[in-house]
């Protein structure tokens, strides 16, 4: 986002921003929110509500900024996190990241004699940060503009710190057909591989319960990354996939 949108001077941006380092989004963020305190209870600004907005991908989440993150978040700074994960560093050349799915192909996780692309599970970052305590965590998809804007605008609104996770899918890296982005995400939520879900307060709820979920395989075939798994590597992850779903759908019923 910021490196197509705000090179100076043509910055689209209207509002005061920071280009940080991978690593630290979270913890400049931090440093904002605590500054923005500081002004106001000294009256150098107006003590009205600014959203501390910090932005950054799933390399710069998952990874290297899962310190400052966790942090962050622990510490209870008022500010609202989103991360858009299209599960690798793609900007830097398509490299795996501990976001990338289970058996993907990247640069860092190729397919060969050795290995079959991706070795491990995509690790649960809105469960990472569910496990905080923090007032809210939310999962979106562009593929469900009325949702991903519902929630944004709720976190915007939440006092205390809240994160929200958007899959965003990437045609270069997943070797799809750009024109298929919106389908694709939506599979991801069909298929139970990216169900929509918040925790607001502790309190589970799925936004949109699939009786029975579409066949991964559906989602898989559209993307070249996987196109070397065979028949038993995808029903592998399909019984992850609904084993966590069915996790997933029990927390939400008890509300816990």
């Amino acid at each position: 986002m910021e490196i197509v949108s705000s090179p100076l001077p043509y910055t689209s941006w209207r509002v005061p921003w920071f280009h940080v380092a991978f690593e630290n989004t979270a913890a400049v963020a931090s440093g904002i929110e605590s500054a923005l305190k500081v002004l106001m209870r000294k009256g150098r600004i107006p003590n009205k509500k600014i959203v501390t907005l910090a932005m950054a991908g799933d390399g710069g989440t998952a990874d290297i900024g899962l310190q400052a993150l966790s942090g962050a978040l622990e510490r209870g700074h008022n500010f609202l996190y989103i991360c858009t994960d299209n599960e690798a560093y793609m900007n830097t050349g398509i490299q795996r990241s501990s976001s990338t799915p289970f058996g993907a192909s990247t640069t860092t996780s190729p397919v060969g004699r050795l290995q079959m692309g991706q070795i491990t599970w995509k690790k649960n970052m809105p469960a990472i940060a569910a496990a905080h305590n923090i007032p809210y965590v939310a999962t979106a998809c562009p593929s469900y503009p009325i949702d991903l804007v519902q929630k944004v605008k709720k976190a915007a609104d939440i006092e205390g710190p809240a994160y929200v996770h958007i899959l965003s899918v990437c045609p270069t890296g997943w070797r799809s057909a750009p024109e298929l982005s919106i389908k694709l995400g939506r599979l991801a939520v069909e298929t139970g591989i990216f169900p929509l879900y918040e925790v607001e307060r502790g309190q589970y709820r799925l936004n949109i319960d699939f009786p029975k979920l579409k066949p991964i395989k559906e989602y898989i075939k559209l993307q070249g990354r996987f196109r070397h798994l065979t028949d038993d590597m995808i029903g592998e992850i399909e019984k992850r996939v609904h084993k966590e779903y069915e996790q997933l759908r029990a927390k939400a019923k008890k509300g816990v």
